[in-house]
């Protein structure tokens, strides 16, 4: 659990992901449509992945990935970044994290 608090910690957006996922590619895709940047951890490509994706379960991921962080805090999964998108939150919430300038 340490482990991911400092990996989430460092940069204003974190994503951790599996590589087959299509979930984690599409909000990959729309974060990035935004200009934002996120760090995207691949947890099947990740020697400790299996560990931190135990982790990420704990803090009540469910389904583990994509698990999305923003200013450090979890905010969710694809269902809870959509739906903050639609209600047109997500891009204030990114502004605050300081990954979105516009």
């Amino acid at each position: 659990m340490d482990r991911v608090s400092k990996m989430v910690s460092e940069k204003p957006v974190v994503i951790f992901s599996k590589t087959q996922c299509c979930m984690s590619h599409t909000i990959r895709s729309l974060f990035c449509d935004f200009g934002v940047n996120p760090t995207v951890y691949e947890l099947d490509e990740m020697s400790r992945g299996r560990e931190i994706e135990q982790a990420l379960s704990r803090l009540g991921c469910n389904p583990t990935v994509p698990a999305v962080f923003i200013g450090g805090e979890f905010v969710g999964g694809a269902n809870e970044i959509m739906s903050l998108h639609l209600k047109r939150s997500l891009k204030p919430m990114l502004k605050r994290a300081g990954a979105l300038w516009v």
